[in-house]
């Protein structure tokens, strides 16, 4: 007859971070006391210093509040006229650009007419006159234009900061 072994089932782990052979690992139970809170009266000048505090808080609160309302509205005021500003620069800028252009054209036209090598020479020197008093009168409304805008600009800045000056 054939011998026959058996094996027995080993114990299965009840938790699978447990090693097999240990015992499981248990809280211990506590019980929570059951206590009161006393009650105590907050004295009344601490109350009072507390209260005012608050009320000082608030109201340094609103007053940043306010002034920050304000710093916006001056910043968005300042914004929109610098843009304004630099539109119209550069359409005075085109408008120049332009001038300049048609000058030159003409001076092109003129130079296919020239009759002789002293005419063109003479036309040459007239434009270059012209355009050179043109350039300084150019430079000289553009500059004052862009002094404008920046002056423009920075106004409501510099009476926002003279108010601020004088309110504190």
């Amino acid at each position: 007859m054939p011998e026959t072994t058996t094996v027995a089932p080993t114990p299965k782990a009840k938790s699978k971070s447990v090693a097999v052979g240990m015992p499981a690992f248990e809280m211990p139970k506590f019980e929570v006391p059951n206590f009161e809170v006393p009650k105590f009266e907050v004295p009344a000048a601490f109350r009072e210093f507390a209260e005012k505090g608050v009320a000082q808080a608030r109201e340094n609160y609103e007053r940043v509040k306010s002034a920050a309302e304000k710093a916006t509205d001056v910043l968005e005021g300042t914004y929109t006229t610098a843009s304004k500003g630099c539109a119209s620069y550069g359409l005075k800028l085109i408008e120049v650009t332009r001038t300049n252009s048609d000058a030159t054209f003409d001076l092109l036209s003129e130079l296919m007419t020239a009759k002789s090598y002293s005419e063109v020479v003479e036309l040459s020197s007239a434009y270059l006159r012209k355009q050179f008093d043109a350039l300084i009168a150019q430079t000289k409304e553009l500059s004052e234009y862009a002094q404008k805008v920046a002056t423009e600009t920075a106004e409501p800045i510099k009476v926002s900061i003279s108010k601020f000056g004088k309110a504190t």
